[in-house]
């Protein structure tokens, strides 16, 4: 249906219109949910190292490469909202609701097949990754755990050698 959700007798409804489009679903957010919705996504787990990398490259480099990675992230962010709807922006007529929808729509089957491998490789790798480091962090943790009963142990023993 080239425009928009055409009933079974034919008639289409216009572009622009005052009934909901796709099954109803009234969308409630506000600008303020938004930039929440993006400021929970940059802060996540690579927050953490920041402070290292940033030590690492130095004081003109790294806040430098800040910059460079900001605005790659802002053009990356405003073509990604300019492929939500396609083939126009503004009035759609198609949401692409995933990643993988876009890239079909906009660029072919093939280009969405190579998409799709490559999201799932790095979210595959991501688990990995995540699964290593939580495995590190626990063992850590009952390294600590065994080190501080062993000093209770020994201070037991010290005080019970000194009566």
């Amino acid at each position: 249906m080239a425009l928009g959700d055409g009933g079974d007798n034919g008639a289409a409804i216009p572009l622009i219109s005052d009934q909901p489009k796709h099954g109803g679903i009234v969308r409630s957010g506000s600008m303020w949910t938004a930039a929440a919705h993006v400021i929970t996504a940059v802060i996540g787990s690579g927050v953490l190292s920041l402070a290292w990398s940033i030590a690492q490259l130095g004081w003109v480099a790294g806040p430098l490469t800040m910059l460079v990675f900001a605005a790659v992230t802002a053009l990356q962010s405003t073509l990604f909202a300019d492929c939500y709807r396609s083939p126009d922006p503004e009035h759609g007529p198609h949401r692409n609701r995933t990643y993988a929808g876009a890239v079909d729509r906009n660029l072919g089957t093939s280009s969405s097949w190579v998409c799709m491998l490559l999201q799932h490789t790095a979210l595959f790798g991501y688990g990995i990754a995540y699964t290593i480091t939580a495995s590190i962090s626990f063992s850590d943790l009952k390294n600590v755990r065994e080190r501080s009963s062993f000093l209770e142990l020994r201070e037991r023993t010290a005080e019970s050698t000194k009566q």
